[in-house]
């Protein structure tokens, strides 16, 4: 009897540690975002890639609202070369952690995804902080100053 969940053999061992691995290396979950931010990371930034409107509705406490679109070399030179950036936007319906994630890796950017994006952060339980976007990257250098 023909089984759809095994129809296709599962990979290797190998092959399945070499996908997890990279995969855990392209993302980070809620709960350790959460705890990185809780502890006070130093070399870690969380952008939210949404829209400044659904920013102010309610973000990650500490990110910076800089959607997907207008990530460029400019706007990310404030930050140190070892700057991590964590991406995240509404949830897994949602690519705007991707394009983001992709514009910063391109401007040669450490960058992990934050996998379940709002609605994951919620589902743990965790709280939205609301308010508007910092306007400028002279604010957001004033926070890493801080």
């Amino acid at each position: 009897m023909s089984n759809s969940a095994i129809s296709i053999p599962p990979a290797s061992p190998e092959a399945t540690i070499a996908h997890i691995e990279a995969k855990l290396a392209l993302e980070a979950d809620c709960w350790d975002v959460h705890e990185a931010l809780r502890q006070g990371a130093a070399n870690l930034v969380v952008l939210d890639c949404r829209s400044p409107s659904l920013y102010a509705d309610g973000h990650v406490p500490g990110a910076i609202s800089l959607p997907h679109g207008k990530i460029t070399a400019t706007r990310v030179e404030a930050f140190p070369a070892e700057t991590i950036f964590i991406t995240y936007c509404n949830g897994p319906h949602c690519n705007g952690a991707d394009r983001g994630a992709l514009r910063l890796a391109r401007l040669g950017r450490p960058v992990k995804i934050m996998a379940g994006g709002v609605e994951g952060w919620r589902d743990e339980g965790f709280l939205l902080a609301r308010g508007e976007a910092r306007s400028s990257v002279a604010e957001v250098e004033g926070t890493q100053a801080a």
